[in-house]
């Protein structure tokens, strides 16, 4: 049973069960106080551990936002840059949770502490008066009473009739002092209920809010997170694939190192003993050096490093030999040992210690000595032992019957391609297949003998068998290139053109086999084999370098990302010729321009994620660079070319016009195009456009980062390099590149929107024209002046 009611009538009565029901009411009172002012000291605790929590999370977010992973090689796949980039975005979501919370912690304090506090102080607190109060006016009332009823009878009347008088009011006024607190007692028993259980609903509305705005946030990020899951997987299996060439390679290394050392621009190369002379009685000491050596210039480098206490490199000496002499052991007392002469330093004469007698015989040779015994240090690349297999006839009559076999029998098997056939089995299929005699014997559509993974495997021995692989040694850097660098598009367009490249033979074979592969990705629901799973299926069988290295098994991910594009866009490879307005794709031997991409008047917030979309940066050999004028060769090597950030590149439009624009190795473009001869100029126009969007749009949180000097010089594309900014008045223009304005003031446009009445505007970079009766700012290196 609860609390019993307090009835006004029994305050004149203030029987001892009155007074129960009031202490009662009191205790329950004291209750609630006692319950509110820890329920304040739990909320502010809880404000407190919630800005601990947050101010954690946004230091984890920091952590995040501040790192970044190192790659292998010279370019990063799609994958592997939207991984990268996760870092970030997770962080980002992060912050924006953070936020949310930050707004929940000041809603408590708002919505919860002061409110109760507010209750506690003016309702709680009031009581405690009224009480006071009433305890005093009791303890009055009553002592009165007991004073007046202790009057001798004797005393006279009219003294008698005032004490009555006296304690009549004195009665009276308790009386409604007793009412007043009664009241006051069932009015804050009756308000705590929604006094307080108000601002308890108020916290919660603001933590529903809180995880209402985080739920959001999740949903947000969910397709994010469904393609980083894609993104991780296809890396993953990449890495698979990786692995198992590098630990093939290291044990080829690891059984016969001699045949596998890198071609080197150096003639010999390698660690040597320098001796070094002391004046008496310190005598000499002995210097491990790494000593670099160039036989057509006789050119003789020599570092010192000592590979104790964490590597230490020392200043390196440059000489010019003269003669190379071995030195015998009875004229010093070390094994192993050559002397050096410098012709630029007369009467100047080192002493070297090979590591053993062969590597010392390897130096002589390399050095014109007198000892040549063994071959020099610049091997050349090992040739692929060639196979039976053969690109002709019996060729196209087994790829035919693997690929009717399997479209047959196989198409909708879970794992196509990646499950592998018994070894055995499959030589033995292949072994028959490729006899004159047995082959039209084979029945691969109707045996049974025959499992699919077999004929899958045996498809795939026989285009590794074949002495070069399908698509040449001779493209394999040029197919490369493209799928490190450029938009989607200009991927497609360059692995196009470089398709047609390929001789007769092998684009065809290379037809039927990739419609082959697009039919199978078609079934993906059902065998579970994406295009991506076969571009790390295909990948190396189709392309693979001509020398087999680390830096080279790198690659592997772009070759599978070449299969891809193969696959994903065979119609228009294959049945379509590539278009013949667009340039020749950039390829090894010129590499592509990495002019900055157009900036923005306004940087805004993006409002989208951008598509990675990723750039190559090549360096060419000395014989590969036009020659530039003596005044522009700057006097010491520069730094390397750094490519514009993808996201920058994704967000907007093309290289900037401006002809001031330096040339990577310290020229302007007017003196590059004053000097070099046009036919080096357009052999080096770019194909792969990496600033180019599908659609561009400013609105970025990216800002363009200027390129640094590069050891090759820069070459714009034709359409930019052949014009510099001049006024224009009155003319029309035809847009060469898509745009999305940012800004009212700006136009939006599609590739051959026709411009009229183009002027040069007052912004840097921006022209005015006229595009569908509709007046706005064009973005120059955007449109062609006709």
């Amino acid at each position: 049973m609860g609390l019993q009611p307090l009835e006004f009538s029994d305050c004149y009565l203030d029987s001892p069960w009155f007074r129960e029901r009031i202490r009662a009411h009191e205790a329950e009172l004291e209750r609630t106080n006692k319950f509110i002012k820890e329920l304040i000291k739990d909320g502010k605790n809880l404000i407190a551990a919630t800005k601990s929590l947050s101010a954690a999370q946004r230091k984890f977010a920091h952590s995040l936002r501040d790192f970044k992973f190192e790659f292998i090689g010279d370019a990063e796949t799609d994958d592997e840059r939207c991984i990268d980039a996760s870092l970030r975005e997770f962080s980002n979501f992060l912050k924006n949770l953070e936020e949310q919370r930050e707004i929940m912690a000041l809603s408590v304090t708002e919505t919860l502490i002061k409110p109760l506090e507010k209750f506690r102080k003016e309702q709680l607190g009031a009581v405690k008066e009224e009480k006071k109060k009433f305890d005093k006016e009791t303890e009055k009332n009553y002592s009165v009473i007991d004073k007046h009823l202790n009057l001798s009878a004797k005393k006279k009347d009219s003294h008698l009739q005032e004490a009555d008088i006296q304690v009549e009011q004195n009665r009276q006024h308790f009386y409604e002092l007793s009412l007043e607190y009664v009241c006051k007692l069932q009015e804050i028993q009756e308000r705590k209920k929604f006094e307080f259980v108000e601002p308890m609903l108020s916290f919660f509305q603001g933590m529903f809010t809180f995880y209402h705005q985080g739920h959001e946030l999740a949903k947000d990020f969910n397709h994010y997170k469904m393609e980083l899951q894609i993104n991780i997987q296809n890396t993953r299996n990449r890495f698979e694939g990786t692995r198992s060439e590098v630990e093939e390679l290291m044990n080829k290394i690891r059984q016969n190192p001699k045949d596998h050392k890198r071609a080197s621009q150096f003639t010999a190369e390698g660690y040597l003993y320098v001796q070094e002379k002391r004046p008496p009685p310190f005598g000499s000491s002995w210097v491990k050096h790494y000593c670099m050596y160039r036989k057509a210039a006789k050119k003789f480098n020599i570092i010192p490093f000592e590979h104790r206490s964490g590597g230490k490199l020392g200043d390196g000496e440059v000489f010019f030999l003269k003669e190379c002499t071995r030195r015998h052991t009875d004229s010093i007392d070390r094994r192993f040992c050559f002397d050096v002469e410098a012709a630029d330093r007369p009467g100047v004469s080192l002493t070297m210690q090979a590591f053993s007698e062969e590597e010392r015989k390897q130096w002589l040779e390399a050095l014109g000595g007198k000892e040549a015994l063994f071959p020099s240090f610049n091997r050349a690349i090992i040739p692929r032992p060639e196979g039976s297999a053969q690109l002709d006839k019996m060729g196209f009559t087994i790829l035919r019957k693997c690929i009717s076999a399997v479209e047959t029998r196989g198409i909708n098997d879970q794992g196509l391609y990646r499950v592998v056939g018994v070894s055995s089995k499959v030589q033995r299929l292949l072994s028959m297949l490729m006899d004159v005699k047995t082959c039209n014997e084979v029945d691969l559509e109707n045996s049974i003998d025959w499992e699919v993974k077999t004929i899958t495997s045996a498809l795939k021995q026989y285009l590794r068998s074949l002495p070069e692989p399908l698509m040449t040694y001779e493209l394999h850097g040029d197919f490369i290139v493209p799928a490190k660098s450029g938009s989607p598009e200009s991927r497609v367009n360059a692995i196009h053109f470089l398709v047609h490249k390929l001789p007769e033979k092998n684009k065809e074979m290379l037809d039927i086999l990739v419609k082959h592969l697009t039919n199978v990705s078609n079934h993906s629901k059902q065998n579970l084999m994406t295009v991506a799973n076969l571009g790390v299926v295909f990948g190396p069988t189709l392309m693979r370098p001509q020398e087999e290295t680390v830096a080279a098994i790198m690659d592997l991910k772009f070759q599978n990302i070449v299969v891809e594009i193969l696959i994903e866009n065979h119609e228009k490879i294959f049945r379509t010729l590539p278009d013949a307005t667009l340039p020749e794709p950039v390829t090894l031997s010129a590499s592509p321009p990495n002019a900055p991409p157009r900036q923005s008047k306004r940087q805004g917030q993006r409002t989208k994620r951008p598509v990675a979309v990723y750039n190559l940066c090549l360096e060419l050999e000395d014989g590969d660079r036009p020659n530039l004028p003596k005044e522009d060769t700057p006097p010491s090597s520069l730094d390397s070319f750094s490519s514009p950030s993808p996201t920058a590149a994704a967000a907007h439009g093309p290289p900037g016009p401006d002809k001031n624009h330096l040339l990577a190795d310290g020229g302007t473009f007017g003196d590059w195009a004053s000097t070099a001869p046009s036919q080096a100029r357009s052999s080096t126009v770019q194909w792969l456009n990496p600033q180019a969007p599908t659609t561009p749009s400013c609105n970025t949180e990216v800002t363009p980062p200027s390129p640094k000097l590069a050891s090759f010089p820069l070459f714009l594309p034709a359409t930019v390099a052949d014009k510099a900014p001049e006024s224009v008045i009155n003319r029309k223009a035809r847009a060469v590149y898509p745009c999305e304005a940012e800004h009212s003031s700006e136009l939006s446009f599609e590739i051959g929107a026709i411009f009229e009445d183009v002027q040069t505007s007052r912004e840097p970079g921006w022209l005015e024209g006229t595009l569908n009766g509709k007046r706005g700012l064009i973005p120059q290196n955007y449109v062609k002046l006709l």
